[in-house]
């Protein structure tokens, strides 16, 4: 069970569970460009990856009936990158309520898109969230047309959002924790994002290609840990990217140090090798969580065990 207390470490999430650029902007090609002015979207370019960012700021969702921040977990993207023969590959993550889930869905199948994932990130949160992805491919002005519709109801949705700032807690926002104390325990560095530390760790080891693309960690494949509160009283939200045989061993690393386990599941259909993803939320001393989090990262990109 997640502590009451959770709710106002909760607030200091501000950006910390969007996407951290981990490698420098490179120079937008223009058909990317011509995407994100399509769609009306903000976005990046890094790595070879057009990311477009897809925040659900409408939603007003609590958690054990306390209100928590937009980016603790409800902003949506699509990434695509260059494939084989002038198309791309695109990837991305939807997020949506109970209501949307169906339309949404149709609105993609119906314009050539493959719904490859659709599960949960929390426990307890209302309304009820819920995580879609998708797959495509096409040339860029093609998946931006395909796209619009769906990008539609999505805005459609979020303008007929009631306004107001909802239950907020009066609580007040932690500093945040210590990222360097963090990092030193995880094995990895993060980056500090107002309250927020965050540490984002590819996987290099799995060669995923979709059509000639490199999937890389721009594109979704990557373990991911998000600190904040204080040193003494921290929440830790993430998720880890495994292979087949590293399930249970994480799954017994992140039980063992009082970590929950909130979603088990795949982004990906039709590859080699299988990637399996899982939504993690622990709260307590920082020092505790990264220490649950390192026992974790520590078993990805061992051998299996023959039993």
């Amino acid at each position: 069970m997640i502590p009451m207390k959770f709710a106002a470490i909760c607030m200091t999430l501000a950006a910390g569970l969007l996407w951290p650029g981990a490698t420098a902007a490179q120079e937008m090609p223009a058909d990317y460009k011509t995407v994100l002015s399509a769609l009306g979207k903000g976005g990046d370019f890094k790595d070879g990856v057009l990311k477009v960012n897809i925040p659900r700021t409408d939603l007003k969702v609590t958690i054990h009936g306390r209100q928590v921040p937009t980016p603790l977990g409800f902003g949506g993207w699509v990434a695509m990158t260059k494939g084989e023969g002038g198309h791309e590959v695109l990837m991305g993550d939807l997020v949506l309520t109970e209501d949307e889930v169906n339309p949404v869905m149709s609105a993609l199948l119906e314009n050539g898109f493959d719904v490859t994932a659709l599960h949960n990130h929390f426990f307890w949160e209302q309304p009820r969230i819920f995580y879609m992805h998708v797959h495509g491919m096409g040339t860029p002005a093609d998946l931006s047309t395909r796209l619009k519709p769906v990008i539609a109801l999505i805005d459609k949705a979020m303008a007929g959002a009631p306004t107001g700032p909802g239950p907020a807690s009066a609580l007040p926002a932690p500093a945040g924790v210590n990222g360097a104390a963090v990092a030193a325990i995880v094995g990895h560095q993060g980056e500090q994002t107002g309250p927020v530390y965050k540490i984002t760790i590819g996987r290099p080891d799995i060669a995923v290609r979709e059509h000639g693309a490199t999937i890389n960690a721009r594109m979704g494949l990557n373990t991911w840990a998000a600190f904040a509160g204080s040193d003494g009283d921290a929440v830790v939200a993430g998720d880890v990217a495994m292979l087949e045989h590293e399930v249970t061993p994480v799954l017994k690393a992140l039980r063992a140090h009082g970590i929950d386990v909130v979603a088990i599941h795949h982004h990906m259909t039709g590859t080699q090798p299988v990637v399996l993803f899982l939504h993690y939320l622990g709260t307590g001393p920082a020092d505790t969580l990264a220490r649950g989090v390192r026992a974790a990262v520590d078993v990805l990109g061992k051998p299996a065990v023959t039993r």
